[in-house]
């Protein structure tokens, strides 16, 4: 795959059934961070507001989501059914997205990165 200009150019490069859950993602972290800016950035769609809230990338078998370390820590019991890293979690194809926990994770992080923000003002 070219490097995507945008997101929607990312999720279009991908079959059909990939797109949708794509297309998922991108849209729960959208209604839980209206405000949050949509960018490419290490080759991944990413949200971005106060510093990047969180990733997400698609895989041969899953949907990698990315909310830092932090954020997979925080959600760690939620998220014991998945298989995670330090900062990723894997959402595979056959099973449902868990849209309500990512939009947990996304109001975290944006909470995570609003205090991050007001403690660089104060500074």
């Amino acid at each position: 795959m070219d490097k995507p200009k945008d997101i929607d150019d990312y999720i279009a490069g991908f079959p059909e059934e990939v797109q949708k859950l794509l297309q998922e993602v991108r849209e729960t972290v959208q209604s839980t961070a209206p405000d949050a800016t949509e960018k490419i950035s290490y080759g991944m769609p990413t949200f971005a507001l106060n510093g990047n809230l969180v990733y997400f990338a698609a895989f041969k078998n899953h949907i990698g989501f990315y909310a830092l370390p932090s954020g997979t820590k925080a959600f760690r019991e939620e998220l014991a059914t998945y298989k995670t890293g330090k900062g990723s979690i894997q959402f595979p194809f056959d099973r449902p997205l868990p849209l309500k926990l990512i939009q947990q994770i996304v109001k975290f992080r944006i909470a995570e990165n609003e205090e991050k923000a007001k403690l660089k003002k104060k500074k």
